[in-house]
């Protein structure tokens, strides 16, 4: 038997409710997943990254300041040429990587 306890109106508005939140949650999931979104997230991802790497190797090239004059250290040469080189290597790795997924 139907359940006389709830009014039509109230039914409505409940469904109501659930349309607008069903169509918040679509919405969202398309945000989520739009290319150019993804595209930004992805390269704000990567420069905290960089950023985080860059830092981590700047305190790696540059001993800390032992002069009593303030020059600080000098940045090794060999060591720039050779954490540049390794990001190229990564980087192609990466890439080659994501083609071949793609494929």
């Amino acid at each position: 038997m139907a359940d006389k306890s709830r009014d039509p109106e109230a039914l409505e508005r409940e469904i109501e409710r659930s349309r607008q939140q069903l169509a918040r949650a679509v919405d969202e999931i398309a945000d989520r997943v739009n290319p150019k979104n993804v595209a930004q997230r992805g390269a704000e991802r990567l420069k905290d990254e960089a950023d985080h790497v860059v830092k981590a190797i700047g305190a790696m090239v540059r001993p800390p300041d032992d002069d009593e004059e303030g020059e600080g250290g000098q940045i090794d040469k060999r060591l720039v040429l050779a954490g540049v080189g390794a990001a190229v290597i990564v980087t192609a790795l990466v890439l080659r990587r994501r083609r071949r997924r793609r494929r």
